[in-house]
C-alpha cells in the first residue's frame, strides 16, 4: 500500500478518534462550576439539606454521639484519615522529590513539592475566605481548630496522591497496570473524605469541594509536567543519543525518561 492510499484511511481513523482534549476541558469547567456555586452558597450562609442528612445517617438514632459501626470501624476510619493529614502528605511528597531528584529528573521533583505547597496554601486561604465554621449537628470524635470549607484532608490527599499517579503512569505499561493505579489512588482520596464526615469534622458539601479543588489542582501540575517539563526531557535524552553517549532508550526504542 503507497502512501497515497493509505492517506484516506488514516484520515478516517483521526476523524472517527474521540476528542478527549476537549472531554477534558469540558470536564474541568464543569467541576469548577459547581465549586464555585457550593462556596457562592456557603458564603452566602445557604445550608445543603444533604449535609444533616448524610451526617445524622453516620451516627446513631438514639445518641448522635456514637458513630454507626464497630469500635474497630471508627479506629479504621481514624487510621484512614491520618494518610490525608499535612504531617503524612508532607513526608511522602519529600520522599517522592528526594527520588525523583535522585534518579535526575529534578525538575518534576521541584514541580511536585512547588505544586503541592502552592496547592496546600491556596485551599488553606479558601478556607480562610469562606469562614465555614465546622459542624456543630453531631459531636466531633477528634479535635480540629481550623475552618471547615473545603476539606484539607480531601483537597490535600486528591493534590499529592493524584498527582503521584499520573508520574507513574509514564513508567508502567498496559491498560490495565495503569488503571489500577489511578483507581487506587482515587479510592484512597475518597475514602480519606468520606472518613472526615465519619469523623463528623466536615460537612459533606465541604468534602466535595475539596475533591474538586484537589483534583483540578493535581490536573493542572500533571499538564505543565506533560507539556513542559516532559517534552524537554525527551529532547535531552535524544541529543544524548545522537551524540554518541548512552542512549536512555529501552528494547522497545522508546525513551526511558
Amino acid at each position: 500500500m503507497t502512501m497515497d492510499d493509505a492517506a484516506p484511511l488514516i484520515e478516517s481513523r483521526a476523524a472517527r478518534r474521540f476528542p478527549w482534549s476537549v472531554a477534558w476541558i469540558a470536564m474541568a469547567l464543569a467541576a469548577v462550576m459547581v465549586l464555585l456555586f457550593l462556596a457562592s452558597r456557603v458564603v452566602g450562609g445557604d445550608a445543603f439539606a444533604f449535609d444533616a442528612r448524610i451526617l445524622l445517617m453516620l451516627r446513631q438514632a438514639d445518641d448522635v454521639a456514637v458513630p454507626v459501626g464497630s469500635a474497630r470501624l471508627a479506629s479504621a476510619v481514624r487510621d484512614v484519615t491520618a494518610l490525608g493529614s499535612t504531617t503524612v502528605l508532607t513526608l511522602i511528597v519529600v520522599i517522592a522529590a528526594l527520588l525523583l531528584t535522585a534518579s535526575g529528573r529534578w525538575r518534576t521533583g521541584a514541580l511536585v513539592a512547588a505544586a503541592t505547597a502552592l496547592g496546600g496554601w491556596t485551599n488553606t486561604v479558601i478556607k480562610d475566605v469562606v469562614s465555614r465554621a465546622r459542624p456543630d449537628l453531631v459531636p466531633h470524635l477528634m479535635d480540629e481548630t481550623s475552618r471547615s470549607f473545603p476539606s484539607g484532608h480531601a483537597a490535600n490527599s486528591a493534590i499529592v496522591y493524584l498527582t503521584l499517579a499520573t508520574l507513574v503512569l509514564p513508567m508502567v505499561r498496559g491498560r490495565a497496570v495503569r488503571g489500577t493505579i489511578v483507581g487506587a489512588a482515587t479510592l484512597l482520596v475518597a475514602a480519606i473524605g468520606a472518613s472526615r464526615v465519619y469523623m463528623g469534622v466536615h460537612w459533606p458539601s465541604d468534602v466535595l469541594a475539596g475533591w474538586l479543588f484537589g483534583t483540578l489542582w493535581a490536573l493542572g501540575s500533571w499538564q505543565v509536567e506533560l507539556r513542559m517539563l516532559r517534552p524537554r526531557s525527551a529532547f535531552a535524552s535524544r541529543s544524548k543519543g545522537r551524540s554518541g553517549r548512552d542512549d536512555p532508550a529501552d528494547a522497545s526504542g522508546r525513551t526511558v525518561q
